[in-house]
C-alpha cells in the first residue's frame, strides 16, 4: 500500500490510501479540508472512510467529506462507539476490501471502550490504542483492556509498521527514558526522534520491534520496567498488567 501522510491540528495524522482506479479511502479524518486538497491535487476520489473511534479530532471532517463526495462509506465499530454517519458497521474480524487489498478490523478496547485497529499488508492502522513509544490514555476503556489490547498488537510480526494517529513521539521517549534510564536504544531513539522534530518531519509509522526495544508499555515484563514501576508506586507489583496500570497513571503524572 502506498501510504500517504496528512498532517492537521497540532499532533494528528490522517492516513490516505489510493487504490483501484484513482479511489482513496482514509483513516480518522478528523478535518476534511487537507484531505479534500490532497484528493483533488491527486485525482483521486474518496471511497471509504475508516474510523477507529469517536472522538472529535478523529471523526470531525466525516460529514464535509460527505458532501463532496456522498458515495464514499463509513466503517466503524458497531458498539459502544458513537461514530457520526456511520454505513457499515464492524466488528472483529470483519474484512474490508479496498481494491487489491483487504485489512481486518481488530476490536483494541481500553483508550475508548470500542477502539478498532485495521490490520493488513503488514500494517497496522492503530488510532490512539498504541503511540510510538507510548499508548493512549485511558478514556472510557480499562487499564487491564489497554494492557490486553497491547499483548494482542506485540504478536504481530516484528515487522508490522504501526500507523498511529499523533505525533507523540519525543514527548514519550522522555517518559521512556525516566523508566529505563540505561536502555541505550532509547537513548538513541530519542536523538534520532529530537533531529527529525526539529526539521518537522514525522517520526511515523515506526515498526513493532521498535516498539518492543523502547515502548516501556510493551515491556512490562522487563525487570527493570517493573522496578521502576514500584520504585514510583512505593509497592511490589505482582504481575505485567499492575504494572502497566502504573505506568499508565505516572505517565498521565509525567505529562
Amino acid at each position: 500500500m502506498k501510504i500517504q501522510t496528512i498532517p492537521v491540528f497540532a499532533d494528528n495524522y490522517i492516513w490516505l490510501i489510493p487504490f483501484g482506479d484513482h479511489l482513496a479511502a482514509v483513516i480518522d479524518p478528523g478535518d476534511a479540508r487537507p484531505v479534500i486538497k490532497t484528493l483533488q491535487q491527486q485525482g483521486l476520489t474518496l471511497a471509504a472512510i475508516l474510523i477507529t473511534h469517536h472522538h472529535r479530532d478523529h471523526v470531525g471532517g466525516i460529514q464535509e467529506l460527505l458532501k463532496i463526495y456522498p458515495d464514499a462509506v463509513v466503517y466503524g465499530f458497531a458498539a459502544a462507539e458513537q461514530i457520526p454517519h456511520l454505513s457499515h458497521p464492524v466488528r472483529e474480524g470483519d474484512t474490508i476490501t479496498l481494491g487489491q487489498f483487504e485489512l481486518v478490523t481488530w476490536e483494541v478496547p481500553g483508550h475508548t471502550l470500542g477502539h478498532l485497529a485495521y490490520y493488513g499488508h503488514d500494517c497496522l492502522f492503530c488510532g490512539d490504542t498504541l503511540f510510538a513509544a507510548g499508548c493512549g490514555r485511558l478514556l472510557g476503556g480499562s487499564a487491564q483492556q489497554l494492557h490486553e489490547s497491547l499483548n494482542k498488537i506485540k504478536q504481530l510480526p516484528d515487522n508490522t509498521h504501526l500507523y498511529c494517529a499523533h505525533e507523540y513521539t519525543l514527548s514519550n521517549l522522555c517518559f521512556a527514558a525516566a523508566v529505563e534510564p540505561n536502555n541505550r536504544q532509547i537513548v538513541e531513539r530519542r536523538s534520532i526522534t529530537a533531529a527529525k522534530r526539529q526539521h518537522e518531519e514525522s517520526t511515523v509509522p515506526s515498526t513493532l520491534a521498535l516498539e518492543l526495544a523502547t515502548n516501556p508499555f510493551l515491556r512490562c515484563n522487563n525487570a527493570e520496567v517493573k522496578a521502576a514501576a514500584e520504585q514510583f508506586c512505593g509497592q511490589p507489583l505482582n504481575s505485567e498488567a499492575e504494572v502497566f496500570k502504573v505506568l499508565r497513571y505516572w505517565k498521565d503524572c509525567f505529562d
